[in-house]
Parts: structure tokens; sequence; C-alpha cells
């Protein structure tokens, strides 16, 4: 990219032409190398299938009050009944709250992990054992991440997987049983083949923005108009990803086989280090400027995104993407299901938590522009207003 052109730096990585027709690599990681999975087009559709798998309808599931809101409504529709433990202000799960709130009608444990940073799995995974229910692994924002040399959604007695917030895939969720014990799982049936293709080409047009600077933005602007109007055209039926809830008419979805050929085509080593090194560029760059909400990145970790804490989430939002970064409001309200004044930590990380993208598509000449671009929006936040002078 020129110094000259404007940022264009997308939320999620993109899909380069080459991986279309990449052969698979070898070496694969969770969830692709498990015996015991099932892939569906949401991860969420995991989230409905695993409640009736373990059959914990009508009991009540233990989940943290941190959520994004669209795993609650599948463990709901499902049929549980969702109740809520304290996350405190650095994303860390209060396992003497989860204890606490354990009674007889408890029949799991849900535990997330939060943009690939490892929740306290080995200690949620004793309290499941000591009171005999299963664990729930939440792995929908930490594909790839390992806890130490532990891989994330294996300690659970079920992982469950997001493939597109991670790879540049049309869509892709996952659900591993692990343990001995195995299950009947239906194989969801493949997506429509518009939806993928529709998908598919959004990636691709975002990854020629990328690589062709303004070139590039004019093309997938032309593109995009003259796609839009032969998709409506065509009563294309598009099933989005990134929805913010649930519906019961895309639950049986399964995942694409485009998304699995792309999936085991990358060189996935590769994209965990490549994200640790734009997280450490950022870290060094951002960190006095902006208290970031770890100040070190654990062994095994693939952060999704580089979180910090900002006082005027909105304004820094609006001033990071006219300047062409795509930061991320990450989960900014409650599900209904949980009282916010029961969990006040809660409601200021859905306040003051902005992300900014630090994934696999992003030189670190970009991270570079980047953090200058986010180090000037913060000092300008910062400034007082001739107005108030």
């Amino acid at each position: 990219m020129k110094t000259t052109d404007k940022l264009f730096v997308p939320s999620l990585p993109t899909l380069w032409p080459h991986m279309l027709m990449a052969p698979p690599r070898p070496g694969a990681l969770p969830p692709f190398s498990s015996p015991n999975a099932r892939y569906f087009y949401f991860a969420r559709n995991a989230v409905w299938l695993t409640i009736k798998m373990l059959r914990l309808d009508g009991g009540e599931v233990l989940m943290p009050a941190y959520h994004h809101g669209v795993e609650v409504e599948a463990v709901v529709d499902a049929g549980a009944i969702p109740r809520f433990y304290r996350v405190g202000s650095r994303w860390d799960v209060d396992v003497a709250d989860v204890a606490k709130r354990i009674t007889p009608k408890t029949r799991a444990l849900y535990l997330i992990h939060y943009a690939g940073f490892p929740g306290p799995v080995d200690a949620m995974r004793k309290l499941a054992d000591e009171h005999g229910i299963p664990l729930i692994e939440d792995c929908a924002l930490s594909l790839l991440s390992s806890d130490g040399a532990t891989p994330l959604g294996t300690t659970g007695d079920v992982g469950i997987f997001c493939l597109y917030k991670t790879l540049p895939v049309p869509n892709g969720g996952a659900l591993v049983v692990n343990g001995k014990r195995s299950y009947s799982l239906p194989e969801p049936p493949a997506p429509p083949l518009a939806s993928t293709f529709s998908h598919t080409v959004s990636a691709l047009l975002q990854n020629l923005e990328l690589r062709g600077g303004a070139v590039g933005r004019g093309l997938r602007g032309l593109v995009r108009s003259v796609g839009h109007g032969a998709v409506k055209a065509a009563s294309v039926e598009r099933v989005a990803t990134g929805t913010q809830h649930f519906d019961r008419r895309h639950v049986d979805l399964g995942m694409s086989p485009l998304t699995k050929r792309i999936a085991l085509a990358q060189d996935l080593e590769g994209i965990v280090e490549a994200r640790r090194r734009n997280y450490f560029l950022l870290l060094g760059r951002l960190r006095d400027v902006s208290p970031p909400l770890f100040n070190q990145l654990p062994a095994g970790v693939s952060p999704l995104f580089y979180p910090m804490v900002v006082q005027d989430k909105e304004l820094l939002l609006a001033k990071l993407r006219e300047k062409g970064i795509d930061a991320i409001d990450f989960w900014k309200r409650f599900h209904p299901a949980c009282d916010p004044s029961e969990f006040p930590e809660v409601a200021q990380l859905r306040r003051t938590i902005l992300e900014i993208p630090c994934h696999q598509d992003l030189s670190p000449e970009v991270m570079g522009q980047v953090a200058d671009v986010v180090r000037e929006a913060l000092k300008s936040e910062r400034r007082p207003s001739k107005r108030a002078s």
C-alpha cells in the first residue's frame, strides 16, 4: 500500500485469489484435527445443537455476564435457561462467583474465551467435574488459540468454534466433542451456493481494495454496485454472517465445502505468528496513550484483535473509520435475561472496550500506520475544543 493512499484496514482477513485453488496443508489444528467434529454455517448452530445433544432442555446453563447475546439466544431457543456469573474488568472470570451460583438446577457450565485470551478452563473443568455436569467451551472468538500448549476447545466436554472471524472463509462454525463419549450427530446440509458465492466475492473484493489502494477501491465499488443489482434481480438468498440474532430458520444449515477447502489450505501456524507480531507492534506503540486490556501476550494466544480501554468509544470509533480503519465495537448490549445492574464491571467493559484489527492480512508497515492514526485520534480526543477554551 502506498503511503499516499487512504488506509483500508478491514476488521476481518480477506480472501486472496490463490487460496481458492491452494492444496490442503499438513498439520491441522483444532477443530480440523479433531476426529469428532461437525461443521455448521454458524457457531450459534453448534451452541443450539449442543444444548439438544447434552439434553439440557429445561435445565439451567451458567453463562458469563459478558457475552455477545446470540449464544444466549441459541441456548434459550434450544430450551435451556441461562443464568449468569461475574466477569471482571480484564475479562477475568470470577471462578469463586461461578462456584457460588451453581445450584441443583445447574445442568452445565459455559465458558467463553475472549478474543483468543484463555479463560480459566482448568478451574472450570474442575468445578464441572465436582458437580457432575458438562463444560461447554465457547471458542468462537479464539480459533487457533492455546492455553500454553493446550489448544482451546479441547478441555471442555464440547468445544465450539467460529471460522470466519479468524480465517478468510465465507461461513463456518464447528462443534467438537471431546472425551470418550460419542454422539450420533447429523451431518447438516450445505448452504445455498448463491449465498456462499456472494460472501466469497465480497471477501475477494475486500482483498482487491487491500492490495490495490485507490484503484482497487474504485474497482471494488464498481463491482459491488453491479453485483448488488444482479443479486436483487435474481432474488438470491444471502444468509448473512456476523448478524446479531439467532434465527431458527438457519439452525440446520451446514458449512460450505468451499469453506473447508479454503480453511485447510491456510498456513495456520503462520497466521498465529502474524497476529502475535501485529499485536506486539500495537502494544509497543499504543500502551503509553491508552491502557491495553492486556499488557502482555501469553504463549499460545492467537489474538483476534487488539483490545484497548477508551473513554469516548463512539467518537473514537467514528474517527478511525473515517480514516479507513474498521475498528470493532465489541458486545455493546446485555441479553435481556441478564440484569446489567448486577454486573457493573461488565457494563463498564461494554462502554469502554474498543478493538483494533491485527489480523494476518496486515503487514508491519500497515500496522505502523494504524498505530499512528490511533495515537492521533486519541490525542485529538483529549485536546480541549476552541469553544471550551
